[in-house]
């Protein structure tokens, strides 16, 4: 997977390119967790995101923990397998998803 990330003063955006699962999750919480202080607005871009497994819905929902915090995070370009997966898992109510 990879990560792409764009910082402007309190926003920061992730976009993410392949899949979300047990091997790709850490190496993305451990992108969020360094770099989420002092941010306001978190945007996580999964236009290029083709799969996410449990071991990804528990990073976003540790991201999303820590942003009810400190501002607000939004989830875009969602595809349609990823939208049916936070539907069934109800992770589409958790998050803000556009």
């Amino acid at each position: 997977m990879l990560i792409n990330k764009t910082q402007n003063g309190d926003s920061l955006t992730i976009a993410l390119d392949g899949r979300l699962d047990t091997t790709t999750a850490p190496q993305l919480d451990a992108e969020i967790s360094s770099g989420l202080e002092g941010v306001k607005n978190f945007v996580i871009d999964m236009e290029k995101l083709v799969y996410v497994s449990s071991a990804g819905l528990r990073v976003l929902l540790k991201a999303q923990k820590t942003m009810n915090k400190q501002g607000s995070m939004v989830i875009k370009n969602v595809c349609d397998e990823i939208k049916e997966i936070f539907e069934v898992t109800g992770f589409d109510e958790l998050l803000t998803i556009e």
